[in-house]
């Protein structure tokens, strides 16, 4: 997924660079940046908004995944988002938050269980005759 806010600003960015060939050039600008300096970018990003933890551009693509399992996105949808082949694969990636997990409703609970309503049963009545 693109957004259209971060469209906007590599748009904004290829119109002050001018890039030729790649959108992200590596040292060598023939090249792609490599995975090595993407993971130094992501570093240093991390460190730059005050992040302690260590962050890889895998961190990104599992928060990514939290957020929308958080956003009530279906798991099927992630796993085409993901590109993974099985559900499973999935199931075991995105980490579900402990308050998403607290947050959930019983199905029971939806249910209008006004127990006054109900009346009350006459232990006698309900037997057979003998």
């Amino acid at each position: 997924m693109l957004s259209p806010q971060l469209l906007a600003l590599l748009r904004d960015w290829w119109q002050v660079a001018r890039p030729r060939g790649w959108l992200f050039p590596g040292l060598d600008p023939v090249n792609p940046m490599s995975t090595r300096q993407l993971c130094r970018a992501v570093s240093a990003a991390a460190r730059e908004a005050g992040i302690t933890k260590r962050v890889s551009p895998h961190t990104l693509r599992h928060s990514f995944a939290t957020h929308l399992l958080e956003q009530n996105v279906d798991i099927r949808v992630i796993q085409v988002l993901l590109g993974h082949a099985k559900l499973e694969t999935t199931a075991l990636y995105t980490r579900v938050a402990v308050n998403t997990i607290r947050d959930v409703t019983s199905p029971l609970e939806r249910l209008d269980l006004n127990l006054a309503k109900i009346p009350a049963r006459n232990p006698a009545e309900s037997e057979a005759p003998a």
